[in-house]
């Protein structure tokens, strides 16, 4: 099978359903341009998981739904619902486009810091 979009979308597009924005961003409380930020960075989770499992990135629509069900936690919990701002222009220019896995911690913690200074 020719991919015509990158492997992570099509994880998402089996996911979406699933995923369940706030009311408001975490940080500030604004109700406009929300969007869910991911802690554990997906793309990432994927390539690492189907390098381990030694599947084909070009099979994904026959592995999404196990990779899903195996990482439940990362796609639907560890989650958190920001503005736009807060998400693309502040968390992502601090951490990058895919933060790597080893910074959820410090997403977390980046977050609950700039939700505090903004009470």
């Amino acid at each position: 099978m020719h991919l015509k979009r990158e492997i992570i979308k099509y994880v998402r597009d089996g996911a979406k359903r699933q995923y369940t924005l706030d009311k408001e961003c975490r940080i500030c409380k604004t109700i406009e341009n929300l969007e869910l930020h991911h802690y554990y960075t997906i793309s990432l989770l994927v390539e690492k998981w189907i390098d381990k499992k030694g599947y084909s990135p070009e099979n994904v629509l026959d592995w999404r739904d196990e990779f899903t069900n195996e990482h439940r936690k990362e796609m639907f919990e560890e989650v958190v619902t920001l503005c736009k701002f807060h998400h693309q222009e502040r968390l992502h220019n601090i951490y990058g486009q895919a933060p790597p896995l080893s910074t959820a911690t410090k997403q977390k913690n980046w977050v609950e810091l700039q939700r505090k200074k903004n009470e």
